[in-house]
Protein backbone atom coordinates (compact mmCIF):
# COMPACT_ATOMS: atom_id res chain seq x y z
CA UNK A 1 0.00 0.00 0.00
CA UNK A 2 2.86 2.15 -0.22
CA UNK A 3 3.23 3.47 -3.64
CA UNK A 4 -0.25 4.00 -5.34
CA UNK A 5 -0.63 5.56 -9.15
CA UNK A 6 -2.52 8.55 -9.86
CA UNK A 7 -2.63 10.67 -13.19
CA UNK A 8 0.43 8.33 -14.32
CA UNK A 9 2.20 9.48 -11.30
CA UNK A 10 3.62 7.62 -8.45
CA UNK A 11 2.31 9.06 -4.82
CA UNK A 12 3.61 7.61 -1.58
CA UNK A 13 0.46 6.54 0.43
CA UNK A 14 1.86 7.84 3.53
CA UNK A 15 1.68 11.18 2.42
CA UNK A 16 -1.26 11.11 0.56
CA UNK A 17 -3.12 10.07 4.18
CA UNK A 18 -0.53 12.95 5.85
CA UNK A 19 -1.97 15.56 3.54
CA UNK A 20 -5.54 14.40 4.11
CA UNK A 21 -5.28 14.22 8.04
CA UNK A 22 -3.78 18.03 7.66
CA UNK A 23 -6.58 19.25 5.08
CA UNK A 24 -8.94 18.42 7.37
CA UNK A 25 -7.29 20.05 10.60
CA UNK A 26 -7.04 23.03 8.71
CA UNK A 27 -10.45 23.27 7.45
CA UNK A 28 -11.63 22.64 11.18
CA UNK A 29 -9.29 25.23 12.24
CA UNK A 30 -12.04 27.79 11.25
CA UNK A 31 -14.47 26.04 13.45
CA UNK A 32 -12.59 25.74 16.24
CA UNK A 33 -11.38 29.59 16.43
CA UNK A 34 -14.99 30.67 15.70
CA UNK A 35 -15.91 28.44 19.32
CA UNK A 36 -13.18 29.83 21.26
CA UNK A 37 -13.94 33.53 20.28
CA UNK A 38 -17.55 33.42 20.16
CA UNK A 39 -18.38 29.99 22.88
CA UNK A 40 -21.37 28.59 22.98
CA UNK A 41 -22.91 31.73 21.00
CA UNK A 42 -21.46 30.84 17.68
CA UNK A 43 -22.78 32.88 14.77
CA UNK A 44 -24.76 30.87 12.30
CA UNK A 45 -23.66 33.06 9.54
CA UNK A 46 -20.62 34.85 10.80
CA UNK A 47 -21.80 38.37 10.48
CA UNK A 48 -20.46 39.62 13.01
CA UNK A 49 -16.64 38.67 12.23
CA UNK A 50 -17.29 38.89 8.44
CA UNK A 51 -19.70 40.30 6.29
CA UNK A 52 -21.70 37.71 6.21
CA UNK A 53 -19.94 35.26 4.38
CA UNK A 54 -20.53 31.39 5.00
CA UNK A 55 -18.29 29.44 7.47
CA UNK A 56 -18.15 26.80 4.84
CA UNK A 57 -16.44 29.18 2.25
CA UNK A 58 -13.72 30.45 5.17
CA UNK A 59 -13.27 26.94 6.07
CA UNK A 60 -12.79 26.29 2.77
CA UNK A 61 -10.46 29.36 1.32
CA UNK A 62 -8.10 28.67 4.42
CA UNK A 63 -7.79 25.52 3.96
CA UNK A 64 -6.64 25.69 0.31
CA UNK A 65 -4.24 28.60 1.29
CA UNK A 66 -2.52 26.73 4.00
CA UNK A 67 -2.35 23.17 1.89
CA UNK A 68 -0.85 25.14 -0.99
CA UNK A 69 1.73 26.91 1.14
CA UNK A 70 2.54 23.57 2.86
CA UNK A 71 3.08 21.56 -0.86
CA UNK A 72 5.12 24.51 -2.11
CA UNK A 73 7.73 24.64 0.42
CA UNK A 74 8.06 20.53 0.04
CA UNK A 75 6.22 19.33 3.22
CA UNK A 76 4.55 16.25 1.58
CA UNK A 77 8.47 15.18 0.43
CA UNK A 78 10.51 12.18 2.50
CA UNK A 79 13.37 15.30 3.32
CA UNK A 80 11.34 17.23 4.70
CA UNK A 81 9.85 14.86 7.72
CA UNK A 82 12.57 13.65 9.25
CA UNK A 83 14.45 15.62 12.11
CA UNK A 84 15.82 14.38 15.62
CA UNK A 85 15.23 18.49 16.85
CA UNK A 86 11.83 19.23 17.15
CA UNK A 87 12.57 22.80 17.34
CA UNK A 88 14.87 22.78 14.28
CA UNK A 89 12.43 20.37 12.66
CA UNK A 90 8.87 20.52 12.30
CA UNK A 91 8.54 24.02 14.17
CA UNK A 92 10.68 26.06 11.80
CA UNK A 93 10.15 24.14 8.58
CA UNK A 94 5.80 25.10 9.49
CA UNK A 95 6.32 28.32 10.55
CA UNK A 96 7.89 28.92 7.00
CA UNK A 97 4.79 27.31 5.16
CA UNK A 98 2.19 29.40 7.77
CA UNK A 99 4.26 32.76 7.36
CA UNK A 100 3.45 32.33 3.54
CA UNK A 101 -0.05 31.25 4.08
CA UNK A 102 -0.75 34.09 6.21
CA UNK A 103 0.84 36.50 3.34
CA UNK A 104 -1.13 34.80 0.45
CA UNK A 105 -4.35 35.46 2.84
CA UNK A 106 -3.45 39.09 3.50
CA UNK A 107 -3.45 39.39 -0.59
CA UNK A 108 -6.75 37.47 -0.72
CA UNK A 109 -8.32 39.32 1.94
CA UNK A 110 -7.23 42.97 0.55
CA UNK A 111 -8.81 41.75 -2.91
CA UNK A 112 -11.98 40.46 -1.73
CA UNK A 113 -13.07 41.98 0.94
CA UNK A 114 -16.12 40.61 1.30
CA UNK A 115 -14.12 36.85 3.07
CA UNK A 116 -11.68 38.76 5.49
CA UNK A 117 -11.20 37.45 8.79
CA UNK A 118 -10.24 39.79 11.90
CA UNK A 119 -6.77 39.79 12.46
CA UNK A 120 -7.86 38.51 16.18
CA UNK A 121 -9.71 35.88 14.69
CA UNK A 122 -7.50 34.71 11.98
CA UNK A 123 -4.20 34.66 14.58
CA UNK A 124 -6.51 32.36 16.76
CA UNK A 125 -7.05 30.23 13.34
CA UNK A 126 -3.57 30.26 12.99
CA UNK A 127 -2.41 29.35 16.38
CA UNK A 128 -5.46 26.54 16.60
CA UNK A 129 -3.98 24.81 13.22
CA UNK A 130 -0.28 25.60 13.73
CA UNK A 131 -0.25 23.66 17.19
CA UNK A 132 -2.52 20.78 15.70
CA UNK A 133 0.20 20.42 12.75
CA UNK A 134 2.93 19.77 14.68
CA UNK A 135 1.27 17.36 16.88
CA UNK A 136 0.05 15.44 13.84
CA UNK A 137 3.75 15.75 12.31
CA UNK A 138 5.57 14.71 15.55
CA UNK A 139 2.93 11.52 15.47
CA UNK A 140 3.77 10.49 11.90
CA UNK A 141 7.46 10.82 12.24
CA UNK A 142 7.32 8.49 15.12
CA UNK A 143 5.34 6.30 12.85
CA UNK A 144 7.08 6.70 9.13
CA UNK A 145 9.29 3.99 10.08
CA UNK A 146 7.29 1.41 10.86
CA UNK A 147 6.93 -2.03 9.10
CA UNK A 148 2.80 -1.59 7.87
CA UNK A 149 3.76 1.04 5.72
CA UNK A 150 5.76 -0.69 3.34
CA UNK A 151 5.71 -3.44 0.57
CA UNK A 152 7.33 -6.39 1.51
CA UNK A 153 9.14 -7.03 -1.90
CA UNK A 154 10.93 -10.61 -2.87
CA UNK A 155 13.58 -10.08 -5.68
CA UNK A 156 13.86 -13.10 -7.84
CA UNK A 157 17.84 -13.44 -8.46
CA UNK A 158 20.83 -13.10 -6.48
CA UNK A 159 23.41 -12.44 -8.96
CA UNK A 160 24.71 -8.71 -10.15
CA UNK A 161 21.57 -7.32 -10.64
CA UNK A 162 19.81 -8.06 -7.52
CA UNK A 163 22.77 -6.72 -5.88
CA UNK A 164 22.84 -3.60 -7.37
CA UNK A 165 19.30 -3.15 -7.77
CA UNK A 166 17.78 -3.22 -4.41
CA UNK A 167 19.13 -0.69 -1.62
CA UNK A 168 19.10 -3.27 1.66
CA UNK A 169 19.02 -0.62 4.06
CA UNK A 170 16.41 1.71 2.80
CA UNK A 171 13.38 2.72 4.77
CA UNK A 172 10.44 5.02 4.82
CA UNK A 173 12.67 7.86 6.04
CA UNK A 174 14.66 7.93 3.06
CA UNK A 175 11.82 7.87 0.64
CA UNK A 176 12.01 3.60 0.39
CA UNK A 177 8.01 2.24 0.38
CA UNK A 178 8.93 -1.56 0.09
CA UNK A 179 11.25 -4.01 2.63
CA UNK A 180 13.26 -6.65 1.07
CA UNK A 181 12.47 -9.63 2.11
CA UNK A 182 14.72 -11.53 0.76
CA UNK A 183 16.41 -12.78 -2.28
CA UNK A 184 15.99 -16.38 -4.60
CA UNK A 185 18.82 -17.28 -6.08
CA UNK A 186 18.62 -19.09 -9.30
CA UNK A 187 20.53 -22.14 -10.39
CA UNK A 188 23.72 -21.28 -12.68
CA UNK A 189 23.75 -17.68 -11.70
CA UNK A 190 26.70 -16.37 -9.81
CA UNK A 191 25.73 -15.39 -6.18
CA UNK A 192 26.96 -12.12 -5.32
CA UNK A 193 23.64 -11.01 -2.37
CA UNK A 194 25.26 -12.86 1.16
CA UNK A 195 23.30 -16.34 1.86
CA UNK A 196 21.65 -15.26 5.12
CA UNK A 197 19.54 -12.81 3.00
CA UNK A 198 18.04 -15.79 0.37
CA UNK A 199 14.79 -17.14 0.70
CA UNK A 200 14.38 -20.60 2.41
CA UNK A 201 12.08 -22.01 0.09
CA UNK A 202 13.52 -25.61 -0.33
CA UNK A 203 10.86 -27.03 1.31
CA UNK A 204 7.73 -25.26 -0.34
CA UNK A 205 6.93 -24.06 -3.02
CA UNK A 206 7.46 -19.86 -4.20
CA UNK A 207 3.44 -19.13 -4.01
CA UNK A 208 3.65 -21.21 -0.66
CA UNK A 209 6.44 -18.50 0.75
CA UNK A 210 4.57 -15.89 -0.90
CA UNK A 211 1.44 -15.83 1.04
CA UNK A 212 3.15 -16.77 4.52
CA UNK A 213 5.99 -13.74 3.85
CA UNK A 214 2.96 -11.57 2.76
CA UNK A 215 4.93 -10.48 0.02
CA UNK A 216 3.30 -7.87 -2.55
CA UNK A 217 5.81 -7.09 -5.18
CA UNK A 218 8.28 -9.87 -6.70
CA UNK A 219 10.91 -8.20 -8.91
CA UNK A 220 12.92 -10.11 -11.27
CA UNK A 221 15.96 -9.09 -11.52
CA UNK A 222 17.95 -12.08 -13.34
CA UNK A 223 21.73 -11.99 -14.25
CA UNK A 224 20.26 -14.15 -17.40
CA UNK A 225 16.50 -14.60 -18.30
CA UNK A 226 17.21 -17.03 -20.98
CA UNK A 227 18.43 -19.79 -17.71
CA UNK A 228 15.75 -20.21 -15.95
CA UNK A 229 12.74 -17.77 -16.00
CA UNK A 230 10.42 -19.22 -13.48
CA UNK A 231 7.32 -18.39 -15.63
CA UNK A 232 4.84 -20.80 -13.96
CA UNK A 233 5.61 -19.70 -9.97
CA UNK A 234 5.65 -15.92 -11.12
CA UNK A 235 1.95 -16.82 -13.15
CA UNK A 236 0.84 -18.42 -10.24
CA UNK A 237 1.95 -15.41 -7.79
CA UNK A 238 0.83 -13.09 -9.73
CA UNK A 239 -3.12 -14.74 -10.32
CA UNK A 240 -3.72 -13.88 -6.51
CA UNK A 241 -2.70 -10.26 -6.78
CA UNK A 242 1.31 -9.99 -5.96
CA UNK A 243 3.03 -7.08 -8.57
CA UNK A 244 5.51 -8.85 -10.89
CA UNK A 245 7.78 -6.57 -11.82
CA UNK A 246 10.95 -5.71 -13.88
CA UNK A 247 13.74 -3.83 -12.20
CA UNK A 248 12.81 -1.17 -14.76
CA UNK A 249 9.50 -0.93 -13.09
CA UNK A 250 10.94 -0.53 -9.65
CA UNK A 251 13.37 1.73 -10.47
CA UNK A 252 11.68 3.97 -12.15
CA UNK A 253 8.67 3.84 -9.13
CA UNK A 254 10.89 4.39 -6.03
CA UNK A 255 13.40 6.68 -7.77
CA UNK A 256 11.47 8.79 -9.80
CA UNK A 257 13.98 8.40 -12.60
CA UNK A 258 14.42 6.46 -15.34
CA UNK A 259 17.64 4.43 -15.04
CA UNK A 260 19.86 5.01 -17.48
CA UNK A 261 22.18 1.63 -16.91
CA UNK A 262 18.83 -0.54 -16.83
CA UNK A 263 17.14 1.18 -19.88
CA UNK A 264 17.27 -0.55 -23.64
CA UNK A 265 15.27 0.35 -26.85
CA UNK A 266 12.95 -2.11 -25.97
CA UNK A 267 11.94 -0.60 -22.80
CA UNK A 268 11.30 2.64 -24.95
CA UNK A 269 9.27 1.46 -27.80
CA UNK A 270 7.24 -1.21 -25.80
CA UNK A 271 6.28 0.71 -22.10
CA UNK A 272 3.35 3.15 -21.46
CA UNK A 273 4.48 6.44 -21.86
CA UNK A 274 5.85 9.29 -24.02
CA UNK A 275 2.74 9.90 -25.82
CA UNK A 276 2.51 13.10 -28.11
CA UNK A 277 -1.04 13.18 -28.88
CA UNK A 278 -2.48 16.43 -30.34
CA UNK A 279 -5.54 16.77 -27.60
CA UNK A 280 -2.32 16.85 -24.76
CA UNK A 281 -0.42 19.33 -27.05
CA UNK A 282 -3.59 21.65 -27.32
CA UNK A 283 -4.02 21.48 -23.39
CA UNK A 284 -0.76 21.70 -22.64
CA UNK A 285 -1.05 25.24 -24.77
CA UNK A 286 -3.68 26.80 -23.28
CA UNK A 287 -2.38 26.21 -19.60
CA UNK A 288 1.43 27.57 -20.59
CA UNK A 289 -0.30 30.72 -22.48
CA UNK A 290 -2.90 31.35 -19.41
CA UNK A 291 -0.25 30.57 -16.54
CA UNK A 292 2.50 32.56 -18.14
CA UNK A 293 0.11 35.93 -18.65
CA UNK A 294 -0.83 35.10 -14.62
CA UNK A 295 3.00 34.92 -13.74
CA UNK A 296 3.49 38.08 -15.98
CA UNK A 297 1.00 40.62 -14.58
CA UNK A 298 2.36 39.30 -10.90
CA UNK A 299 5.99 39.31 -11.63
CA UNK A 300 5.96 42.56 -14.02
CA UNK A 301 7.39 45.35 -11.44
CA UNK A 302 9.61 43.04 -10.36
CA UNK A 303 10.76 42.74 -14.05
CA UNK A 304 11.10 46.82 -14.44
CA UNK A 305 13.00 46.96 -11.35
CA UNK A 306 15.39 44.21 -12.41
CA UNK A 307 16.01 45.58 -15.88
CA UNK A 308 16.87 49.28 -14.09
CA UNK A 309 19.14 47.70 -11.74
CA UNK A 310 20.94 45.77 -14.75
CA UNK A 311 21.11 48.86 -16.42
CA UNK A 312 22.51 50.90 -14.05
CA UNK A 313 25.18 48.73 -12.92
CA UNK A 314 26.21 49.09 -16.30
CA UNK A 315 25.99 52.64 -16.82
CA UNK A 316 23.32 51.49 -19.51
CA UNK A 317 26.32 50.66 -22.07
CA UNK A 318 25.34 47.70 -22.25
CA UNK A 319 22.21 45.08 -23.17
CA UNK A 320 20.14 44.34 -20.24
CA UNK A 321 18.83 41.00 -22.04
CA UNK A 322 20.98 38.33 -23.05
CA UNK A 323 20.18 36.07 -26.03
CA UNK A 324 21.83 32.61 -26.60
CA UNK A 325 21.04 29.95 -28.99
CA UNK A 326 19.63 27.08 -27.30
CA UNK A 327 17.99 23.92 -28.71
CA UNK A 328 14.35 22.84 -28.37
CA UNK A 329 11.57 20.66 -29.75
CA UNK A 330 12.61 17.79 -32.16
CA UNK A 331 16.00 19.78 -32.08
CA UNK A 332 14.83 22.89 -33.82
CA UNK A 333 17.61 25.97 -32.16
CA UNK A 334 15.70 29.15 -30.47
CA UNK A 335 17.07 32.07 -29.48
CA UNK A 336 16.59 32.04 -25.06
CA UNK A 337 15.59 35.44 -23.54
CA UNK A 338 17.10 35.72 -19.75
CA UNK A 339 18.32 38.98 -18.03
CA UNK A 340 22.20 39.32 -18.59
CA UNK A 341 24.07 38.40 -15.57
CA UNK A 342 27.17 37.88 -16.72
CA UNK A 343 29.91 40.52 -17.56
CA UNK A 344 29.49 41.62 -21.69
CA UNK A 345 32.80 39.80 -22.58
CA UNK A 346 31.62 36.67 -20.47
CA UNK A 347 32.61 34.30 -23.46
CA UNK A 348 34.53 36.49 -25.44
CA UNK A 349 36.43 34.19 -27.41
CA UNK A 350 32.91 32.43 -28.46
CA UNK A 351 33.61 29.33 -26.53
CA UNK A 352 30.78 28.11 -24.13
CA UNK A 353 31.66 27.76 -20.93
CA UNK A 354 29.89 25.68 -17.51
CA UNK A 355 28.95 27.57 -15.13
CA UNK A 356 30.91 27.32 -12.05
CA UNK A 357 29.84 27.67 -8.59
CA UNK A 358 31.60 30.84 -7.82
CA UNK A 359 32.01 32.22 -11.25
CA UNK A 360 33.84 35.28 -11.43
CA UNK A 361 31.94 36.24 -14.63
CA UNK A 362 28.95 36.91 -12.61
CA UNK A 363 27.84 40.43 -11.99
CA UNK A 364 27.15 42.01 -8.45
CA UNK A 365 23.30 42.14 -9.47
CA UNK A 366 23.66 38.95 -11.58
CA UNK A 367 24.39 36.91 -8.86
CA UNK A 368 21.53 37.84 -6.66
CA UNK A 369 18.94 37.16 -9.85
CA UNK A 370 20.87 34.25 -10.46
CA UNK A 371 20.16 33.23 -6.16
CA UNK A 372 16.78 34.07 -6.58
CA UNK A 373 15.86 32.92 -10.33
CA UNK A 374 14.65 36.61 -11.85
CA UNK A 375 17.31 36.47 -14.50
CA UNK A 376 14.81 33.37 -15.99
CA UNK A 377 11.61 35.49 -15.57
CA UNK A 378 12.27 36.73 -19.67
CA UNK A 379 11.96 33.26 -20.42
CA UNK A 380 7.77 33.84 -19.84
CA UNK A 381 7.96 35.65 -23.64
CA UNK A 382 9.76 32.51 -24.94
CA UNK A 383 6.68 30.24 -23.55
CA UNK A 384 3.88 32.90 -24.62
CA UNK A 385 5.39 32.76 -28.76
CA UNK A 386 5.23 29.10 -28.45
CA UNK A 387 9.55 27.82 -27.74
CA UNK A 388 9.30 26.94 -24.43
CA UNK A 389 6.76 25.41 -21.89
CA UNK A 390 6.15 26.43 -18.48
CA UNK A 391 7.29 22.76 -17.39
CA UNK A 392 9.97 20.63 -19.00
CA UNK A 393 13.83 20.23 -19.37
CA UNK A 394 15.69 22.82 -19.06
CA UNK A 395 17.16 24.24 -22.31
CA UNK A 396 20.74 23.75 -23.43
CA UNK A 397 23.41 25.27 -25.82
CA UNK A 398 23.90 23.71 -28.99
CA UNK A 399 27.80 22.96 -28.40
CA UNK A 400 26.66 21.27 -24.97
CA UNK A 401 23.90 19.05 -26.61
CA UNK A 402 26.16 17.68 -29.54
CA UNK A 403 28.70 16.72 -26.76
CA UNK A 404 26.45 15.17 -24.29
CA UNK A 405 24.61 13.45 -27.13
CA UNK A 406 28.40 11.63 -27.97
CA UNK A 407 29.02 10.80 -24.45
CA UNK A 408 25.33 10.14 -22.70
CA UNK A 409 23.08 7.56 -24.27
CA UNK A 410 19.26 8.26 -25.30
CA UNK A 411 20.23 11.84 -24.20
CA UNK A 412 18.20 13.50 -27.91
CA UNK A 413 15.21 11.86 -26.29
CA UNK A 414 14.98 14.94 -23.96
CA UNK A 415 13.96 17.42 -26.93
CA UNK A 416 10.68 14.58 -27.60
CA UNK A 417 9.04 17.41 -25.38
CA UNK A 418 9.03 21.19 -25.77
CA UNK A 419 12.09 22.87 -22.60
CA UNK A 420 10.31 24.36 -19.95
CA UNK A 421 11.27 27.14 -17.09
CA UNK A 422 10.62 24.44 -14.54
CA UNK A 423 11.21 20.81 -14.51
CA UNK A 424 11.31 17.60 -12.88
CA UNK A 425 15.17 17.52 -12.57
CA UNK A 426 15.21 20.69 -11.55
CA UNK A 427 13.36 19.74 -8.40
CA UNK A 428 14.76 16.21 -7.62
CA UNK A 429 18.64 17.00 -8.78
CA UNK A 430 21.06 20.15 -7.64
CA UNK A 431 22.33 22.54 -10.16
CA UNK A 432 24.66 20.10 -13.29
CA UNK A 433 27.47 21.97 -14.64
CA UNK A 434 29.38 19.01 -15.71
CA UNK A 435 28.79 15.58 -18.13
CA UNK A 436 28.09 13.46 -14.81
CA UNK A 437 24.99 16.21 -13.40
CA UNK A 438 24.18 16.08 -16.98
CA UNK A 439 24.11 11.99 -17.22
CA UNK A 440 22.10 12.15 -13.52
CA UNK A 441 19.52 14.81 -14.78
CA UNK A 442 18.54 12.77 -18.17
CA UNK A 443 17.28 10.56 -15.73
CA UNK A 444 14.80 12.76 -14.28
CA UNK A 445 14.25 14.24 -17.50
CA UNK A 446 13.18 11.20 -19.21
CA UNK A 447 10.99 10.14 -16.76
CA UNK A 448 9.10 13.66 -16.81
CA UNK A 449 8.69 13.11 -20.76
CA UNK A 450 7.47 9.38 -20.02
CA UNK A 451 5.12 10.84 -17.58
CA UNK A 452 3.99 14.56 -18.64
CA UNK A 453 0.66 15.53 -17.75
CA UNK A 454 -0.97 19.00 -16.79
CA UNK A 455 -1.54 17.84 -13.01
CA UNK A 456 2.37 16.67 -12.94
CA UNK A 457 2.71 20.37 -14.23
CA UNK A 458 0.74 21.75 -12.00
CA UNK A 459 2.65 20.03 -8.48
CA UNK A 460 5.76 20.84 -10.29
CA UNK A 461 5.05 24.57 -10.65
CA UNK A 462 4.14 24.37 -7.16
CA UNK A 463 7.23 22.72 -5.53
CA UNK A 464 8.88 25.22 -7.76
CA UNK A 465 8.68 27.52 -5.14
CA UNK A 466 10.59 26.40 -2.57
CA UNK A 467 13.56 26.20 -5.03
CA UNK A 468 13.11 29.75 -6.04
CA UNK A 469 12.66 30.98 -2.27
CA UNK A 470 15.13 28.57 -0.38
CA UNK A 471 17.91 29.17 -4.09
CA UNK A 472 18.28 25.32 -4.03
CA UNK A 473 20.86 24.66 -6.84
CA UNK A 474 21.10 27.86 -7.84
CA UNK A 475 24.07 29.44 -9.14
Amino acid sequence: MATVRIFDNYLRVHFILLGAVEALLFYLSVYVATYLRFGSETPTDFSSLTHAVDINLLSTVYCVVMMFSMLALGHYQSQQQHSDELLTGNVLKCSAAFIMGTFILMALFYILPSIHMGRGFIAITLLVSFTGIIMIRETFRNLVNKDFLQKNVLVFGAGKNAAALIEDNCSLSNDCSYKVVAYVPMEGEDTVVPEQRHADISHKNLLHYVLENEISEIVVALDDMRKSFPGADLLSCKMVGVKVLTPYEFLEREQGKINLEKLSPGFLIFNKGFDRSSFRHFLSRIFDVVTSLIILLLTLPILIITAILIGYESGFKHPIFYRQQRIGLDGAAFNLLKFRSMKPDAEVDGKAIWADKNDKRITAVGRFIRKVRIDELPQIFNILRGDMRLVGPRPERPEFVQQLAEQIPYYNLRHSVKPGLAGWAQLKYPYGADEKDAYEKLQYDLYYVKHQNIVMDVFILIQTIEVVLFSKGAR
